[in-house]
């Protein structure tokens, strides 16, 4: 991609101010320069796709096995062979040096010899796979999980690493795979978000905001952040005393000034999506209370979910809005487990035991409840969920207890709509540090899921800059042996 041009530098005779060429054109001529412009990307349907409708449901480019997608980010980096990917050799080889042919690149210098996994494994389900003691209530959902073994990214620093896991680029800017979807295939519920991030209780992930963005898709496919504790969307009440024909006589006087706004200024897709947010969000306020209330849910849904216990609650409670929202037709929902920094979060420098004990704790009872109330409401064949991290960890230690970022070679599973359920993809070497036998890319998870969505990840592009844009960049491969 070129490098993107520099602003020129014009007086104005109010200083020096630093303007774009697509300002320079709107000021300059009294703005002959910027219609003649409009209409040259008219003609040649240039125009921002933002002049269109941000929300209104799309038809996918072939029948989908999904219609939402529910991402479980495990925000630090989980260790799936502490987890999902039993390596008996790590137990045998405790101790010893990790014996590798080429150069092992660790985060944090100086890496101890390779450390057993504190945790036992059992075999479940018909499939027969190995499941952790710290997700035992998990593994009985084991069957209709397609665990994906062999996953690497190009990074070992946090925000690098979720920057690709949520846009496919290591660099910011662009947009994530929750824009993409909402820009290609709409949303099915007009008075609630696309697209809705909720974070951890203990804080957001590095980067924050720019991994749910929609970088240079139009603002309106950007997510809509719920509040991890407490009331998870502010001011949806009018505290002004406003009535709702009050405050829909003035939305519509704002619409006929951005309207007379908008025909002075063609094209401009940020207007647009400012408009309709302001729409958007006068329609939640009689949709969102009742599609975030859970106490409507019975006792036993809540305790399903681990509603009833102190250290499920919050990550619960996440999980269960996440259903109500899928349910009502959100197309893109993602959690986040972990946040903060270190032991906050799935970052298991300072100690993988205290660090999993935790964090699988809080998560395993909710995620087992979410797979086993969609199934239960017919709702987990038209929902992909996916689980997973930005990278994985280390098979040796770190100071002798924890386990150092590894993005060579991790784990990450998917279930529900068009997911094959019961199989493996892939594996890691004998130790589990680096993706062996069928490697998988994040582009390769993202085609993937944009495949069970009836999405052809080549097709779903946005001219931009000069080319045409896509999630997968210049790559990908849906994940055949995963997709039912």
């Amino acid at each position: 991609m070129s490098e993107a041009p520099a602003p020129c530098t014009c007086d104005f005779g109010r200083g020096q101010t630093a303007l774009t060429r697509r300002e320079f054109l709107q000021r300059s001529g009294a703005g002959f320069g910027w219609l003649g412009l409009a209409g040259l990307l008219q003609q040649q349907q240039l125009l921002a796709e933002g002049a269109v409708s941000s929300f209104a449901a799309r038809a996918p480019h072939f029948a989908p096995r999904a219609k939402s997608v529910i991402f479980l980010f495990m925000y630090g980096g989980p260790s799936g062979f502490d987890l999902f990917d039993y390596k008996p050799e790590l137990n045998k080889h405790d101790g010893q040096k990790l014996d590798w042919k080429g150069e092992i690149e660790t985060f944090n210098p100086n890496p101890g010899p390779l450390m057993k996994s504190p945790y036992s494994f059992k075999q479940y389900g018909q499939s027969g796979a190995w499941v952790s003691e710290k997700y035992t209530a998990l593994a009985q959902q084991i069957d209709d999980m397609a665990l994906i073994k062999s996953c690497y990214c190009e990074s070992n620093n946090h925000a690098p690493a979720l920057f690709q896991m949520n846009t496919g680029m290591i660099r910011v800017g662009f947009p994530s795979i929750g824009s993409w979807l909402v820009y290609g295939l709409g949303t099915e519920n007009q008075d609630l978000p696309g697209y809705v991030v909720m974070y951890d209780h203990r804080g957001g992930p590095i980067g924050g905001p720019q991994n749910w963005g929609n970088g240079f898709l139009p603002s309106s496919y950007q997510a809509t952040p719920f509040r991890a504790s407490g009331t998870p969307i502010l001011n949806l009440k009018n505290e002004r005393g406003l009535g709702l024909e009050q405050q829909r006589a003035q939305l519509d006087l704002l619409g006929q000034l951005n309207a007379a706004h908008q025909a002075a200024h063609p094209g401009e897709a940020d207007l647009l999506a400012r408009v309709e947010s302001y729409e958007l969000a006068f329609r939640m306020q009689m949709e969102a209370p009742e599609a975030v209330d859970i106490s409507r849910e019975s006792e036993r849904t809540h305790c399903l979910y681990g509603l009833d216990r102190e250290i499920t609650r919050p990550f619960g409670t996440q999980c269960l809005i996440a259903r109500r929202l899928v349910e009502r037709g959100v197309r893109f929902v993602q959690l986040y487990s972990g946040g903060g920094h270190q032991q906050d979060s799935w970052d298991a420098h300072f100690g993988l035991k205290v660090n999993h004990d935790l964090h699988c704790a809080e998560t395993d009872v909710p995620m087992a409840g979410l797979l086993a109330d969609l199934k239960q409401r017919g709702l987990l064949d038209q929902t992909l969920v996916v689980w997973g991290g930005e990278f994985g960890r280390m098979p040796m230690s770190q100071g002798g207890v924890g386990r150092d970022h590894n993005p060579e070679g991790f784990l990450m599973w998917m279930a529900g709509g068009g997911i094959k359920g019961g199989v493996s993809h892939g594996e890691t070497d004998e130790v589990g540090y680096k993706a062996t036998l069928h490697p998988v890319s994040v582009h390769d998870l993202h085609a993937t899921m944009l495949h069970v969505l009836g999405m052809d990840h080549t097709r779903l592009t946005y001219f931009h800059n000069g080319r045409e844009f896509r999630l997968t960049d210049v790559a990908g491969n849906v994940i055949q042996s995963v997709v039912a």
